[in-house]
């Protein structure tokens, strides 16, 4: 077996070109399957995939017809009836089928597993983008009222200082066309 280094930089070398809206399951590529990933398990995996396919269905269903015609015609009788031997077949097919498909299923709840808590991980991480977009949007409107109230203040006081220099103008003007007549 190899040594291979185990936790979230481990798993970011593993798959480093992972698509971007997958990268919330990066961190979960360490996590080996139960039955691991070796020649055996994968194969058997999807040996036990193919149990559930029509093409496995059909198929098992012709070799079973050709195998009861074969031997109940009398063609070519290897297994007479009551079909000893293609019972033993099929005890042989579920004492197989019956292992690789609960190593299906378990492996593939690894993997449910691993993307339900990336999701869970992810949806948190997006409410918490989102609180802080709503606290950064409080802060700016806050700033935002802020400065609305000073340029409020200041347009007063500009108003307040015009009408000063109006007055102050108009006095001016008085005294310089009243003073000196």
């Amino acid at each position: 077996m190899k040594n291979s280094p185990v936790g979230p930089q481990a798993a970011a070398s593993a798959v480093p070109t992972a698509p971007r809206h997958l990268r919330f399951h990066v961190p979960h590529a360490h996590l080996g399957p139960v039955f691991g990933g070796d020649w055996f398990a994968l194969k058997a995996e999807a040996f036990a995939r193919f149990f559930g396919t029509p093409l496995f269905l059909v198929g098992q269903t012709v070799l079973v017809a050709i195998w009861i015609v074969v031997n109940a015609a009398g063609v070519w009788q290897f297994d007479i009836y009551p079909f000893i031997l293609l019972n033993l077949a099929f005890s042989l097919q579920a004492a197989y089928a019956a292992p690789l498909i609960l190593l299906a299923q378990t492996r593939q709840a690894d993997r449910d597993k691993a993307h339900t808590e990336a999701d869970a991980e992810h949806r948190e991480d997006l409410a918490n983008a989102a609180e802080e977009r709503q606290v950064l949007a409080a802060q700016q409107t806050a700033q935002l009222m802020d400065l609305m109230q000073q340029n409020t203040q200041l347009t007063e006081l500009v108003k307040t200082l015009s009408q000063s220099i109006e007055t102050l103008t108009r006095e001016v003007h008085d005294k310089i066309m009243h003073g000196s007549a």
